[in-house]
């Protein structure tokens, strides 16, 4: 594996940073036990930059962003926002706000059924006090791609399909005028039709107003028609990282190799033993030893690390875009 860095060393070899996650962990009380839902995370989204945060279920992707927009505070290390601590104060939280968004998984849920598309996106305004709010609403359905806006004012949630209401949720987040979109699986309650709709939204939004982005996904296809960086993410904690098409096409990491054998064209399934393991319970070694296809077949014998992958814990991966692994067996031919 590639030397260990510390957070600002890492960072500096980027392109500058907007958002940071450095060194963070965020621990949370369970049955009289510490689970550590993000235990050690790495991460910089630059200006204009997708990134792309993939994993199973309860691998810490959601505390991670929630984290990430002040919704948690870190137990340890810190998040950055264009080279500052971020404050926890609640006027410092308000203006950060205004900067990084939040889109979320459900569109239905999200919405109050007794407001109107209007009412819905000029919450957000009228809570920092933005003048002009109906140019603001309307310009933010228009840049969400509901035209002519003002069709869409006095609509209520029932009377709009599913990819319109993921439309003004977006159009929700986009009235405040964020330099950051954080988008907890964003078409995952959409039709594969409306899909693409709403991807290619993200890419256009990126393109035309410079828009940076973290998109929380379990779906690797996404991570690949949308990110420009990919990070995957076990046991909370990143394994590997780093440009979305040598992750995707070239995975180094045995538990990023087995999500990439659920898709129709990987030639090999690869079938994981078990549940991950307890965050209250993290295995000593590699985290994923015990699920490992790699030890389990015997290949890490007999490049004799299978004692390392049992006990000797791997490094935290930097926030560098060239792409890393965090695997006793990967970094034999790094």
């Amino acid at each position: 594996m590639t030397e260990t860095r510390t957070a600002e060393e890492a960072v500096s070899t980027t392109r500058p940073a907007l958002l940071e996650a450095r060194d963070l962990h965020v621990e949370f009380s369970s049955r009289g036990r510490r689970a550590r839902a993000v235990d050690g995370v790495n991460l910089a989204i630059g200006e204009g930059e997708i990134v792309a945060l993939v994993g199973e279920s309860g691998c810490g992707k959601t505390t991670l962003a929630r984290t990430l927009l002040g919704l948690e505070r870190p137990t340890s290390g810190e998040v950055r926002y264009g080279g500052a601590a971020l404050s926890y104060t609640s006027k410092a939280l308000k203006a950060y706000r205004r900067q990084v968004q939040l889109v979320l998984q459900d569109p239905t849920g999200s919405l109050n059924p007794r407001h109107t598309v209007y009412e819905a996106v000029a919450e957000g305004p009228r809570i920092h006090g933005l003048p002009d709010e109906r140019e603001v609403v309307a310009t933010a359905l228009a840049r969400a791609g509901l035209r002519p806006p003002d069709r869409f004012f006095l609509r209520y949630p029932h009377e709009l399909s599913g990819g319109q209401r993921q439309r003004v949720v977006i159009a929700g987040a986009l009235a405040l005028d964020p330099k950051v979109l954080i988008a907890d699986e964003p078409v995952a309650s959409l039709d594969a039709s409306v899909r693409g709709e709403i991807l290619a939204l993200l890419l256009r939004l990126r393109d035309e107003l410079g828009l940076s982005a973290l998109v929380v996904t379990h779906d690797l296809g996404l991570a690949w028609n949308i990110a420009d960086r990919v990070a995957v993410m076990y046991l909370g904690r990143i394994v590997e990282s780093g440009p979305v098409e040598q992750v995707l096409t070239a995975p180094r990491h045995p538990y990023t190799q087995a999500l990439m054998s659920v898709l129709p064209e990987s030639p090999e399934r690869v079938v994981l033993t078990g549940e991950p393991p307890d965050p209250t319970r993290i295995p000593g070694g590699c985290r994923f030893h015990a699920r490992c296809q790699v030890l389990a077949s015997g290949l890490a014998a007999d490049a004799e690390v299978d004692g390392r992958c049992r006990t000797e814990p791997l490094d935290i991966l930097p926030a560098v875009p060239e792409a890393q692994a965090a695997c006793h067996y990967a970094g034999l031919t790094s």
